[in-house]
């Protein structure tokens, strides 16, 4: 059995993890076949956003204490991820994603990575393991790797900020998934495109499947 290691960073779209992509990229996983374990920084919130009025509330988040809510408890801190435990790395998205992991919705093309995500990102690239990003965590493989292609769907911004920052940015439509053969990056648009849930279980059925194609 193929072993996934899913890394999230709170539990909303605006201010941690994407809900649905998680959960269906944890589905998709198990539905295929393989196994996951959960992880994310135990760290604070950039900030936490009411998901209702869209407004910041004043207070405070740890993003593995908020993820363990999508986990249903069973996470471990990201310091705890080892390249050699697992067989692919994956990125569920969200808005939330580019605040915590990587800076790319506050600072655009000249954001930063986190230095422990980026240092994970690069070892099972380094180790020659498929590591997948749905949504806007592309942009946060084009930040980190060179020379690679990924998905974001078609917004022609991002796409921009994409080969700004070194990568080839390819077009998809939505369920559609970018395979970069040589560097074993799998990408997918789910809602940087206008989506139903329906169809971000199929980008994250369609990725989970691409990537167990190369293990």
């Amino acid at each position: 059995m193929k072993k996934f290691a899913v890394i999230l960073c709170g539990c909303g779209t605006l201010d941690g993890s994407e809900i649905h992509e998680s959960v269906m990229t944890l589905l998709a996983i198990d539905r295929n076949g393989g196994s996951y374990d959960i992880f994310a920084p135990n760290d604070n919130q950039y900030h936490v956003i009411n998901h209702v009025t869209k407004a910041p509330m004043e207070e405070t988040r740890n993003m593995l204490v908020e993820a363990a809510r999508i986990a249903r408890g069973n996470i471990r801190p990201l310091e705890a991820c080892r390249v050699e435990d697992y067989d692919a790395l994956v990125f569920p998205g969200g808005n939330g994603s580019a605040k915590n992991l990587f800076t790319y919705a506050l600072q655009g093309p000249a954001c930063s990575v986190r230095e422990d995500v980026a240092d994970l990102i690069r070892a099972f690239h380094a180790a020659g393991k498929p590591v997948g990003a749905l949504c806007i965590a592309p942009v946060m493989l084009a930040k980190v790797l060179e020379d690679i292609t990924v998905t974001i769907g078609q917004d022609p911004t991002t796409s921009e900020h994409v080969a700004l920052m070194g990568a080839r940015h390819e077009k998809t439509e939505q369920g559609g998934v970018t395979v970069d053969e040589q560097n074993l990056i799998f990408t997918t648009p789910c809602y940087m495109l206008p989506a139903r849930i329906s169809d971000i279980a199929d980008c994250a059925d369609n990725l989970v499947k691409a990537m167990m194609r190369y293990l």
